[in-house]
């Protein structure tokens, strides 16, 4: 077992450096160095080069950057806000009002933009300066911002699921597949939340506002095509079987451009910029994939996976119960991690613990990124606390945090579902 207790102590190391704010990657790599050198001398510090070039010698991760890139086009043109105004004529009229507005348009923003983040600063910016004029308790509209935008990382094309899938050597295709349901679920029970929250306690919806005449509403369902034909053209291709992930993400950049063109709103200074955003999120993604395959291979040679998986064999523990201890252990380290420094710490020590229960490696991808939804507004590290923050820029953070309470709820619901009714990933 000497094996696991090192990777014990490599964990907790992880979890200290990433707690005291070094770099995911750094702290991957010198925790990687460390272990290598520590069980088998410089011998496995020589292979690193020949590693790091296998790792991203792979076609399958230009998708990474190219699906990043089609949001920067989409953000910085203006067509998210066009989709925004399009989608809070229709919302309105419910109960909760325009919160509707921010979960709707986060769904349709995050099945072309990959990002949570990205997802949580292009709505916040389009959302407050409404909400404030129509007086909605601002607390449920940080929250929900900030949970609507974790589909961002669920909803195909996800950058996380493309993370999740070269890693673990699983179809993106597949992944992407398994992962509309979930996202669709946990949207229509976000709104579902609102629903009840608004019909409780009225005062979250503000003040009523005049309903845009029919035609004016009509009109502007224009603004809706063009993400929705953008994911038709994207994913289609994909699950036609025309088109790897990658052809598909050059196919939604052109047609990104295109869009943009039409609009008029595609200059040089809107591309310098995208195209500047695109390699600082692709440069920092694709560093902290080379670490973690580093990770994964000293880990390997250690045979920590298999040993653990024995050990979770011996105990002859209910599946269900080992997930809900899986849910509690990812709960608890979404509170220090990073979501994307949670998925890739944990991925090779519970995915084989979690095939030797019966469940397939499509199936753990869509729990870890739900586990990673949760990490993404859990306090005190949860990033999308603090991009909505950033973006409504007044008052205190805990507000938002506040705001993202009830919708935790939703998220484990969610994970409840798939995890007593697995086979509804695979349709």
């Amino acid at each position: 077992m000497l094996g696991i207790e090192g990777a014990a102590l490599g964990f907790g190391l992880l979890l200290v450096l990433l707690v005291i704010g070094l770099h995911i990657a750094s702290a991957l790599f010198l925790v990687s160095v460390l272990g290598a050198y520590v069980f088998f001398g410089d011998a496995m510090l020589r292979p690193f080069g020949t590693m790091m070039w296998g790792t991203l010698n792979n076609f399958l991760l230009v998708a990474i950057p190219l699906f990043v890139l089609m949001g920067e086009i989409l953000v910085r043109g203006g067509v998210t806000e066009r989709m925004y105004r399009a989608l809070a004529d229709w919302t309105r009229p419910l109960p909760g009002g325009l919160l509707h507005t921010n979960i709707v348009a986060s769904t349709v923003f995050a099945a072309i933009s990959g990002s949570s983040v990205a997802t949580a600063a292009t709505i916040g910016t389009v959302a407050f300066p409404t909400f404030r004029r129509q007086n909605y308790d601002e607390a449920w509209v940080a929250g929900s911002v900030a949970s609507g935008a974790t589909l961002g990382i669920l909803i195909p094309p996800s950058i996380n699921l493309i993370i999740y899938g070269a890693i673990t050597n699983t179809s993106i295709g597949a992944l992407f597949t398994a992962g509309i349901l979930p996202g669709l679920l946990l949207a229509a029970s976000f709104m579902g939340l609102i629903v009840i929250a608004s019909l409780l306690n009225p005062k979250i919806a503000g003040r009523p506002e005049r309903l845009a005449p029919w035609a004016e509403r009509r009109s502007r369902l224009v603004d809706l095509l063009p993400p929705i034909l953008i994911f038709i053209l994207v994913m289609g291709s994909i699950y036609l079987g025309f088109a790897t992930p990658t052809e598909a993400a050059g196919v939604g950049v052109i047609a990104a451009f295109a869009l943009t063109a039409f609009y008029r709103s595609l200059n040089w200074r809107m591309l310098r910029e995208a195209m500047l955003s695109t390699v600082t999120t692709t440069g920092m993604t694709l560093l902290i994939l080379v670490a973690a395959f580093y990770l994964n291979f000293i880990l390997g040679v250690l045979g920590v996976p298999g040993q653990v998986s024995n050990f979770v064999a011996s105990l002859d523990v209910a599946p269900l119960t080992m997930i809900l201890l899986l849910v509690v252990l990812y709960m608890v380290l979404g509170c220090f991690l990073d979501a994307l420094a949670m998925m890739i710490a944990t991925i090779p020590i519970v995915l084989p613990v979690v095939t030797l229960l019966g469940y397939d490696s499509v199936w753990f991808g869509i729990f870890l990124v739900l586990m990673c939804e949760l990490a993404l507004i859990t306090p005190p590290v949860g990033m999308n606390l603090y991009v909505t923050q950033s973006v409504r820029g007044r008052g205190h953070v805990g507000t938002v945090i506040l705001g993202v309470l009830p919708f935790l709820v939703c998220i484990l619901l969610v994970v409840g579902v798939i995890s007593v009714f697995p086979g509804v990933l695979n349709g």
